[in-house]
């Protein structure tokens, strides 16, 4: 005998009744902030690529990569939404195991490896370049991706009625034992975050600010999550709440990293720069200091370089002779004589003759 299906589904598998159930709200309401989270980041990535030959600044330009893949791993979240909020089944159970912790594990390294590349910007000191950001970005992300695959292995090795037939309060346990490393990247990321605020170039802190306060609003999320998960809902009697419970936080996480930190983050890509709030981006390539090599100076071309006055009458040129020339005395005539022709004997001479 089959299920009637519920007040606005049609002639669907009663796996997906959630989808459409008029009486249980929460899954449209869920699949609709989920649908619309993936619209926008769709239209996000759009943008991020149309505004790349806008940008200024090659630091701001390197970060267009950890931008890529954090709505990557963000339009992931809104898609894994749908998983919880569809009944638990062989198919859907490994894709929550493994993904979910993947994707925030890739949000959460994009979100350090930017916060490790604005502690060495806020102090005016070279960025990392864009293929170092990727690197750091896959090295964390992949633990994650390891120790899901380990898990799945194992617990598929074992038995699959086994995996896919363990109570409810085990499986809580087993999945949020997966998440460890997830939280470490939390705590790690907030806590670098933190070190952004200390530097002298102001810009680059409200970018460190978009982080800081994106996973203070995560780590809220999870703690209240992983308590109800845990503990709430059995202490309520509500185990029928653990799917809302994910999906709710895989929803409100999801608009917190698109309202908190990717919006912000993409208007200030291409704003002006300003003057001081930024290092000028030619100060990377340019020697600060220069330290000065100790010895002896040649004291024979230190003299040349001095100009001396005149001491004792004399005057010294650097470029001239090294000979003193005495003062002349202006009195003195130091003019050629010219000859003077002798007076005739015959010059009074008149023509008579002399006494005799």
């Amino acid at each position: 005998m089959t299920t009637p299906p519920p007040r606005g589904c049609g002639s669907i598998h009663a796996d997906y009744f959630l989808l459409c159930d008029m009486d249980q709200a929460w899954g449209i309401v869920l699949e609709s902030l989920a649908a619309a989270g993936v619209l926008v980041t769709v239209f996000l990535i759009c943008s991020l690529f149309f505004l790349i030959c806008k940008i200024q600044d090659n630091s701001k330009r390197h970060m267009v990569s950890i931008y890529f893949f954090f709505l990557l791993g963000t339009l992931g979240i809104f898609g894994i939404t749908f998983a919880f909020i569809i009944k638990s089944n062989d198919r859907i159970r490994p894709t929550r195991f493994f993904l979910f912790g993947v994707l925030f594990a890739l949000c959460f390294s994009c979100l350090l490896t930017h916060a490790s590349n604005l502690v060495r910007l806020v102090r005016g000191k070279k960025p990392f370049s864009w293929p170092v950001l990727l690197l750091i970005i896959v090295s964390f992300a992949l633990v994650q991706v390891v120790i899901n695959i380990e898990y799945l292995v194992t617990m598929l090795v074992k038995g699959r009625s086994t995996f896919l037939n363990m109570g409810s309060e085990e499986a809580n346990k087993d999945f949020v034992m997966l998440l460890i490393y997830v939280l470490f990247l939390m705590a790690l990321t907030f806590l670098v975050s933190m070190f952004t605020f200390c530097g002298p170039y102001k810009s680059w802190k409200r970018h460190g600010a978009h982080i800081f306060v994106t996973v203070l609003f995560s780590i809220a999320i999870w703690v209240v999550w992983i308590t109800m998960l845990t503990r709430g809902n059995e202490s309520l009697g509500k185990t029928n709440w653990d799917d809302p419970v994910v999906a709710i936080a895989l929803v409100s996480n999801g608009w917190i990293f698109l309202i908190m930190y990717i919006i912000p983050e993409i208007c200030f890509l291409t704003a002006p720069l300003k003057l001081g709030d930024y290092p000028p981006e030619n100060d990377f390539c340019q020697p600060t200091f220069i330290k000065q090599a100790t010895g002896v100076d040649n004291h024979a071309y230190t003299q040349d370089e001095t100009v001396q006055g005149d001491r004792e009458g004399t005057s010294y040129s650097p470029y001239s002779a090294h000979l003193q020339m005495k003062t002349l005395d202006a009195k003195n005539d130091f003019s050629i004589p010219r000859a003077k022709a002798h007076p005739s004997p015959y010059h009074d001479y008149t023509g008579g003759k002399g006494p005799m």
